[in-house]
């Protein structure tokens, strides 16, 4: 059977939207922004630029700046040849970005994958970019039940030691690092819930998913991940947290 990590996997089948609370949780965290021709937005972890192009093309004069460790997705978001977007490949914990360079900080399914020290790191920089009354937008797992089974389970099941906090953990993490936590949202996950699937994906999109995860080389990680979500479902959520730089 594969042992992709899970998000590489899910990106394999075509799944687009890689993210726990999907459509609905993003659009919580972007519907916080009020953007200008003054404005500058950044995106941690930006993948290949799904969101950016998005916001973008719905905001022609703001000016946005997108980051990623994978040199791959760095590529494949050039290509979407987007004028008021740069794309770089840099590190969280070391942003090529002056003090106080950014209104906004967007960072949505990564610090879920970092331990606390290096989440704590990343979490600083983003303050240190973030102008005084800037905005952290972050998208993430949250332990609701058994922290310490529920956290191995998931960590078995996508493949990837993962570190996902309670929501007061979440909280605290934030404030802990110079933030006041100012709105949130959690629900439950979407990342392989056929009805949050549709919803991310379109019925389509969701088939086509589907379709590829039941072939012969995927159908062992495929069922494996569902069933892993499924055992989860009343232990882990997903949350949307708006934080303000104090």
């Amino acid at each position: 059977m594969s042992k992709e990590m899970g998000h590489i996997f899910l990106r394999k089948l075509g799944k687009k939207r890689l993210r726990p609370g999907g459509k609905k949780a993003t659009d919580f965290l972007l519907n916080h922004m009020k953007l200008d021709e003054n404005t500058k937005v950044l995106e941690v972890a930006c993948n290949n630029g799904v969101n950016l192009e998005m916001l973008s093309k719905m905001h022609p004069n703001t000016q946005f700046f997108g980051v990623d460790l994978d040199a791959k997705m760095i590529e494949e978001a050039k290509e979407r040849n987007l004028e008021n977007v740069e794309f770089v490949k840099a590190n969280a914990v070391k942003l090529p970005y002056e003090d106080g360079s950014m209104d906004y900080v967007i960072n949505e399914a990564m610090l879920t994958m970092l331990p606390n020290e290096t989440k704590k790191k990343a979490i600083q920089e983003y303050f240190r970019v973030l102008k005084k009354g800037g905005l952290l937008l972050t998208h993430d797992v949250c332990i609701v039940n058994n922290e310490e089974q529920a956290i191995k389970i998931l960590s078995n099941g996508i493949n990837i030691n993962v570190s996902p906090l309670t929501k007061s953990g979440w909280f605290t993490m934030f404030s802990d690092n110079g933030f006041n936590v100012v709105d949130s949202l959690s629900g439950k996950l979407t990342l392989m819930n056929p009805i949050g699937m549709i919803k991310d994906e379109g019925l389509l999109g969701t088939l086509r998913i589907i379709k590829n995860g039941l072939k012969k080389e995927n159908r062992g990680q495929f069922i494996a991940m569902r069933k892993t979500f499924m055992k989860l479902k009343n232990d882990i959520s997903y949350i949307a947290i708006v934080s303000e730089k104090c």
